[in-house]
């Protein structure tokens, strides 16, 4: 076994590397940008080597550099994680030469996966059934509209050369395939340094299965369960789980041996992924084979118990498989969420600063039942910059039944506090509360159809109203216990709705009276809960039932979220309850004229001039920010003022790039 490896990567999976090398007694060697030195994942390796500026480009994507740093610390093999150089078989042929072990599969096996055209090719060849498409290299948009309009709309362009969302888009008319492929090119150029794209059929309502399999250097090839990552945001795989609702036995063992044959068509000897887009009646399609370790492998490794990383290690070294097809077990089931530094109420853009806060969620959770593990590259303090993927950490919940760990994947969620920039924490809350995504109903068009119009401000529902008003009395008494004394009913307002209360703790237990419309005594919510002036999370039970909420204290009462709801509570006596019918709302300011930079990025593009007259939703510009470009639209008719901003200049949020006249 090796005694010193070094991790290409950086972030959550570096951190999650570290930790199994370090329990394997195997040192490790981080490497870091400018952006990263104070990074988690360079304080827990034993030894970090700085390997130039922010820019991916010249640092964690530098052969060279990262070669030179094994020689110059006597790193024995490299880990790649995934991204960055992970599917590069030019990286993999680099170590070689340099007598240096890859910690992944060979390099003719990246090589033919690694293309999505030559691996659906291979695919096939294998015996593996594919998606209609074309699969040559595609010239221009032209070229594009023309395969399009033979295969029939929707069709999906791909990068050839992609993974994790990059470099794809969806159309479905000839105006959405002239722009998706520039879009899309311009993405593969930027993330991968490869602008190839091809085109296949897209399949209308489809789910994204895959199945995690596991090779070694003697012939040895077994499948460990699917993974179900249907609920995608842009292509962005956001909430995975093992096994899938939609399997059966019989399709899953086919999935199976399909993945497991083409694998061994190839040679391939490390963790990999082979992926299929399936049907609602089971049927499925080969999509691409993802030749590195995946985001999403942690709900593998919690079904199976086998860890992924290790299993990499022990096979990079030479070892044979210990492990047998009839070994594979799959037990209970479990949940990933990916926690994004977004603001899911701007249309997910990306959101950067410092992580004022970062508490995750107390280990109580476990004792109902499930278990939480929570993968994370950052701490309270970090940095959240522009240059890298806005992934914060993976938060996974195992427990014997689909029902039980969802349960316990909202309550951790609802647990988990983050301040100092925006998160998707409240809209992940929302999903795993929301009916359908219960009942196992999905497709990769979940979120564009159940949420529509973003993810927007919400009122809560009857069942959550009941929740935030029991915790805001509760909170307000132990409040008001150390200020000042209030005699009599409480209010509690959530938004323009207000709801008289009263108050009685005995001990650990608060007993919260709801008043009728009659102001008679109505339900009585039983609150059990050590919170205390100061917590971030309110942490307990309400008539038994667990329940959690994260708690900002504002004037006269608390900000909270809980099971997808954000709402201002406020708590009054009934005489300041009366006094604040009377004040005057605020009117709304007229819209502004400038078009302002949604999140910190970097000016790809500027599509219009000044004097253009522009019409609602045509494109203004182009920002990339965290590898992913955006385009900015015009939200009204108008006609173009002043420009303020060239392609190439770096934005600040709210930085205004253009003007209406």
């Amino acid at each position: 076994m090796f005694k010193r490896i070094l991790i290409a990567n950086r972030g959550e999976i570096a951190c999650r590397i570290i930790k199994t090398a370090r329990r394997m007694g195997i040192a490790t060697v981080a490497v870091y940008s400018d952006a990263d030195r104070d990074a988690l994942h360079v304080e827990m390796a034993d030894e970090a080597v700085a390997i130039g500026p922010a820019a991916a480009a010249q640092s964690y994507l530098s052969i060279e550099k990262i070669i030179a740093t094994c020689r110059s610390t006597g790193a024995q093999a490299v880990h790649p994680g995934y991204g960055f150089l992970s599917e590069r078989a030019d990286f993999a042929h680099a170590l070689e030469a340099a007598s240096i072990i890859f910690i992944g599969p060979n390099a003719d096996a990246i090589a033919a996966m690694g293309d999505k055209i030559e691996s659906k090719r291979a695919a096939a060849a294998a015996g593996v059934s594919t998606v209609p498409g074309h699969l040559g290299v595609i010239a221009d948009a032209k070229e594009a509209v023309t395969i399009a309009e033979a295969i029939g709309y929707p069709v999906m362009i791909k990068a050839s050369a992609g993974g994790g969302g990059k470099g794809m888009r969806i159309a479905s008319t000839q105006a959405e395939v002239m722009e998706g492929f520039a879009r899309a090119r311009s993405e593969a150029r930027s993330s991968f340094g490869d602008d190839r794209l091809f085109i296949e059929k897209f399949i209308t309502d489809p789910r994204h299965i895959e199945i995690q399999v596991l090779g070694d250097k003697h012939g040895n090839v077994i499948a460990l369960g699917e993974r179900e990552c249907s609920i995608q945001r842009r292509n962005q795989k956001v909430i995975e789980e093992a096994p899938s609702p939609l399997l059966d036995e019989a399709t899953r063992r086919k999935m199976s041996e399909q993945a497991v044959a083409l694998a061994r068509a190839v040679g391939y000897d490390s963790a990999g992924t082979v992926e299929f887009v399936a049907g609602q009646d089971r049927s499925f399609y080969f999509l691409e084979m993802n030749t590195r370790l995946q985001v999403e492998h942690p709900v593998t490794e919690l079904v199976t118990g086998i860890d992924l990383v290790e299993q990499m290690l022990r096979v990079a070294a030479g070892e044979t498989l210990a492990l047998k097809q009839a070994d594979v077990r799959l037990q209970g089931w479990a949940i990933e969420s990916r926690v994004y530094a977004e603001d899911p109420q701007r249309n997910f853009l990306p959101s950067t600063g410092r992580l004022t806060t970062y508490r995750e969620p107390r280990l109580q959770v476990a004792s109902r039942g499930a278990t939480v593990r929570n993968d994370t590259g950052v701490r309270e303090g970090s940095e959240v910059s522009i240059f890298y993927d806005p992934l914060l950490s993976k938060l996974v919940t195992h427990a014997a039944t689909r029902e039980e760990a969802v349960t316990a994947q909202a309550l951790a969620l609802d647990s988990f506090a983050i301040r100092g920039i925006r998160h998707n924490l409240s809209f992940l809350a929302a999903v795993m509360r929301h009916p359908r995504w219960r009942a196992g109903q999905l497709s990769t068009a979940f979120i564009a159809e159940e949420f529509p119009d973003g993810f927007a401000h919400r009122e809560p529902d009857a069942v959550a109203t009941r929740v935030l008003v029991a915790i805001a009395a509760m909170l307000a008494d132990k409040f008001d216990a150390r200020r000042r004394r209030v005699a009599g009913r409480r209010v509690v307002r959530l938004g323009h709705h207000d709801y008289p209360v009263t108050v009685e703790r005995n001990g650990a237990q608060t007993a919260v009276v709801l008043i009728d419309e009659h102001g008679e005594p109505g339900r009585t919510l039983h609150v059990v809960s050590d919170w205390k002036p100061g917590d971030q999370v309110f942490s307990g039970t309400i008539d038994g039932e667990a329940v959690a909420a994260r708690v900002d204290p504002i004037a006269n009462g608390f900000a909270l979220a809980h099971a997808g709801f954000e709402t201002m509570a406020f708590v009054y006596s009934e005489i300041e309850a009366r006094a604040m019918c009377m004040m005057p709302e605020k009117t709304q300011v007229a819209r502004d004229k400038a078009v302002r930079c949604p999140m910190p990025g970097l000016v790809m593009s500027i599509a219009v001039r000044e004097g253009q007259p522009v019409k609602a939703g045509e494109m203004l510009a182009v920002v990339e920010a965290m590898k992913m470009e955006n385009v900015l639209r015009a939200d009204h008719d108008g006609t173009i003022g002043t420009i303020r901003v060239k392609p190439g200049d770096v934005l600040a949020v709210d930085a205004v790039i253009l003007e209406f006249s």
